[in-house]
């Protein structure tokens, strides 16, 4: 949660509206939303009814909507649109940022954390890899992307008040014996796309590969834990 936490501490005074968390999943971060709103109302936006369920049992949402993020739009305008690692996953950022922020009400702001990992070895050696054990197939797979950071200044900043940060994150990780747990920590999220459009017997092969070069970027420690670096992007725009 601690970025998601981050991000919610480096927004201003809010606008009057709403308060959207996109890309909500599970609702995790409702409570500290539900203790900034002031009284405004929240709403949950995810594409998954099985994260907005478990987001409706958190109870700090006042109406939950199912859409996938390109084609949502609010009912009103909204005083702040809060999003916590989901628009990595959607794409065209583009078109998608500057129509977020059309949304707001006047003086609302656009608040976004996104990985920004892509270059590390972590990321970037299960494509390397996918391309060197099945050549072509590589650009068929869909993976999380993010522009570059000046790209968004360049697009978002004549916009409002713009405000672009990194920060590199420390997790100790720890995985089952057999596993390196770099490899257990990326292939349930960005190597998903990856892996799945792989057959069993290739996927198999790939992941021996990918823990060989794991060990030697991110050795294990003698208890089995890896001190993992993760960087991750964050903005603010106001309108």
């Amino acid at each position: 949660m601690r970025p998601g936490l981050d991000l919610l501490n480096a927004v201003g005074q809010m606008a009057a509206g709403d308060v959207i968390d996109l890309g909500c999943g599970n609702g995790q971060l409702g409570p500290a939303l539900r203790a900034r709103a002031e009284g405004r109302q929240i709403v949950g936006v995810d594409s998954s009814p099985a994260m907005l369920a478990k987001a409706r049992s958190a109870g700090c949402y006042d109406s939950l909507q199912q859409a996938d993020i390109r084609d949502w739009h609010p009912r009103r305008a909204p005083g702040l649109i809060f999003s916590n690692a989901a628009l990595h996953w959607v794409g065209e950022h583009e078109a998608l940022m500057p129509k977020l922020a059309g949304m707001l009400a006047r003086g609302g702001t656009l608040a976004v954390q996104m990985p920004h990992q892509n270059k590390a070895p972590s990321h970037r050696v299960w494509l390397s890899l996918s391309e060197e054990m099945f050549p072509g197939r590589v650009e068929k797979m869909g993976t999380p992307g993010v522009m570059a950071p000046q790209r968004y200044d360049e697009l978002l900043s004549p916009l409002g008040r713009f405000r672009l940060w990194e920060t590199e994150y420390f997790q100790r990780l720890v995985a089952e014996a057999g596993s390196h747990p770099v490899r257990r920590f990326t292939e349930s999220t960005y190597a998903r796309p990856v892996l799945d459009a792989l057959e069993t017997d290739e996927k198999a092969a790939l992941i021996r590969r990918y823990e060989e070069a794991m060990h030697a970027a991110y050795p294990v420690r003698a208890d089995g834990s890896v001190l993992f670096p993760f960087r991750r992007m964050f903005f603010t725009l106001t309108v």
